[in-house]
């Protein structure tokens, strides 16, 4: 079985996300989406930015953000990944010469396979429960077995995890990774 990564997402601080890091988290996420309570600005991200050790990844959340502010923040701060937790289209995805990820929101007819296909050059597709109040983070699970058991890309399984359920998901998916919030 491969390692499983893990990434944590929403980090507020330089002290909490080094603490992570140090704790062997392997991407922090920061939340450039105004509307969530783990919103991070320019000014923190550059400071947790700054604080984190060597062989760690910042993945910089976007929800439906407009390609000027995405620009902004790629200007400003040092990003390794992008992540699209909205409604973009793979075209607006592609803009930025970064790797991303495409979250997915699962609902039963959610075509992974098709997803897939059309987010082909994404660094994974990160399937996330639906809620239709949120763009994700609600700590919501979703029914893993609409998950097929072989994805042309890798998968990051998000939604409701934490130390009850972790190690079932690893067992009952094989996840690329685990993001948590």
């Amino acid at each position: 079985m491969k390692r499983t990564r893990v990434k944590i997402c929403g980090f507020t601080s330089a002290e909490q996300a080094t603490f992570a890091a140090h704790a062997g988290t392997d991407a922090i996420g920061l939340v450039f989406y105004a509307a969530s309570p783990r919103h991070v600005s320019i000014t923190a991200a550059q400071e947790i930015v700054a604080a984190l050790p060597a062989f760690t990844s910042v993945v910089a959340l976007f929800v439906d953000a407009t390609e000027e502010y995405i620009r902004h923040v790629i200007q400003h701060v040092p990003i390794d990944l992008l992540q699209f937790h909205g409604d973009e289209p793979a075209e607006s995805c592609r803009l930025y010469a970064k790797p991303y990820i495409k979250a997915i929101r699962m609902r039963t007819d959610t075509d992974i396979k098709a997803l897939s296909t059309e987010y082909h050059d994404a660094a994974g597709l990160l399937l996330d429960a639906y809620h239709a109040g949120a763009k994700g983070g609600t700590g919501e699970q979703f029914d893993w077995d609409l998950i097929p058991k072989h994805c042309a890309l890798p998968i990051i399984l998000a939604g409701g995890l934490g130390p009850h359920n972790a190690r079932d998901a690893i067992e009952h998916i094989n996840p690329y990774a685990l993001d948590v919030s």
